[in-house]
């Protein structure tokens, strides 16, 4: 195994080893503190942090706004609060050696003023700004306006021309790096594109040697780029390290400081880890953002994905085989069928499914009258979490705060799930982790496999880095 050596990045020379971001919750100060004292790049979510109390407690992020604009101001006060609180966290236990990053996801609502206000409340204590889930153009003059590295995260050289050319050109000194974040490999949303198959995952490297020579073309020769998805074990990227062709080369761990003595994670979660199997992470599309998102299939997937299951086309009018009426809601309000989507539909009905809910695309799911009231609520209670929500229709853009469409009851609330999964206890965490969103990259069954975490052994942070730079 090559020797892993320093590599200059943000304006220090660090361990090419990089925390990867993980939102609400998950990527604390505490684990991003640890992962810098150990000489590498630690990274602070700031997608909805916790904040504590004068007693140190967690403060809970609960909503009493009528409307989802007054719900939506309540959300980014508390984000700036607990981005603000684990950067300082981080700071401390860094004890001034490596770098501390903050990652916020583009697509959350009112990112930069996110962004701005942890900036504003942590003056020198983050080295650079990590984001992707979109396309953050205004990163690059929030960087330059703090005088902060900025790290944009991409999925192909095609996604970074479009952001150099529109903006990061005009930054270029303060480009930390660049994350390639394999889209079907790495944890949380990712950034697949309508003409590449989910199912057909690509070898990174021929994508990273054009993400480098797209960059080359820049004058971006010694700008580091961080393969981010699918790391586990360093020899088995032993070719890319010191590699002329691809250039400076750091790795982004996502999957692995989930276990960790320094994880806030429950402990439900950390031990359903341990008995993943290969295939168990999901590649799915149900999110409210749009994107695609790896996450454990567990039955909270599955319920999503039997809902879709439960869909037939319906027409306002009777036109062309959709004839047959049928009555949706309450008040049976007349929508026509296909005779044969009829028939299903009287299926699930027998089966409890009695509740018929309409979909932006003109077709009906079947759901259980609790899971119905469910939705509603959820839809309801909206917060404004993302800058656009498929599942509640919110837009932080007005004047209508609305993406003009129906809202979508086969997605669900994303902010309620992770904040469920993040923060559960008691005797009653297994179930809380089968039935909310538990986001992993695709390697995250090797935690069973790898004789590292045999006898249940759980590594502190630097103890994980330093078995990491052994390349196993």
């Amino acid at each position: 195994m090559k020797a892993i050596n320093t590599l200059r990045m943000g304006g220090a020379d660090i361990l090419p080893l990089v925390e990867g971001g993980k939102g609400v919750s998950v990527s604390t100060g505490a684990s991003a503190g640890a992962w810098a004292a150990a000489g590498g790049a630690g990274t602070v979510s700031i997608v909805n942090a916790d904040s504590y109390d004068a007693q140190g407690n967690v403060v809970p992020q609960i909503y009493h706004g009528r409307t989802r604009r007054e719900r939506h101001e309540e959300l980014v006060n508390y984000a700036i609060a607990g981005g603000i609180a684990q950067v300082r966290i981080a700071h401390e236990m860094a004890g001034g050696k490596g770098r501390i990053h903050a990652n916020i996801l583009w697509e959350m609502g009112s990112a930069e003023r996110v962004i701005i206000g942890v900036l504003e409340g942590a003056k020198g204590l983050i080295h650079g700004l990590t984001c992707g889930a979109g396309m953050p153009y205004r990163l690059a003059d929030i960087a330059t306006q703090y005088g902060v590295h900025y790290y944009p995260i991409v999925s192909s050289a095609r996604a970074f021309n479009a952001l150099w050319k529109r903006s990061y050109n005009k930054a270029a000194d303060l480009l930390g790096g660049v994350v390639y974040e394999d889209p079907w490999r790495a944890g949380g949303h990712n950034g697949l594109s309508n003409t590449e198959n989910p199912l057909g995952p690509e070898d990174p490297y021929p994508r990273v040697l054009a993400l480098r020579q797209t960059m080359r073309g820049f004058g971006l020769h010694d700008t580091p780029i961080i393969m981010a998805g699918g790391v586990w074990w360093l020899e088995e990227w032993e070719d890319w390290i010191d590699n002329p062709e691809l250039g400076p080369i750091a790795f982004q761990f996502g999957t692995r400081p989930l276990l960790t003595t320094e994880s806030p994670i429950p402990e439900a979660w950390k031990q359903r880890l341990r008995t993943l199997k290969q295939g168990d992470v999901y590649l799915n599309r149900f999110s409210p953002t749009g994107f695609y998102s790896s996450a454990v299939n567990n039955s909270f997937l599955r319920e999503l994905q039997a809902r879709s299951e439960r869909q037939v086309a319906f027409s306002a009018e009777p036109v062309g085989t959709h004839v047959v009426p049928y009555g949706v809601g309450a008040r049976k309000r007349e929508v026509f069928l296909a005779a044969e989507d009829l028939e299903h539909a009287h299926n699930w009905e027998a089966q409890g499914f009695t509740e018929a809910m309409r979909t932006p695309d003109s077709t009906l799911i079947f759901v259980t009258p609790d899971r119905a009231r469910e939705i509603l609520a959820d839809q309801a209670d909206c917060m404004g979490c993302l800058s656009e929500c498929r599942f509640s229709n919110w837009s932080q853009r007005g004047p209508s705060y609305s993406n003009g469409h129906k809202a979508d009851p086969r997605s669900f609330c994303i902010q309620k799930t992770l904040q469920d999964v993040a923060h559960a206890s008691g005797p009653d965490q297994d179930k809380v982790m089968d039935n909310n969103l538990m986001f992993g990259g695709t390697n995250a069954w090797r935690f069973a496999t790898d004789p590292f975490y045999s006898n249940g052994f759980v590594p502190s942070v630097g103890q994980l880095v330093e078995r990491i730079c052994t390349g196993r």
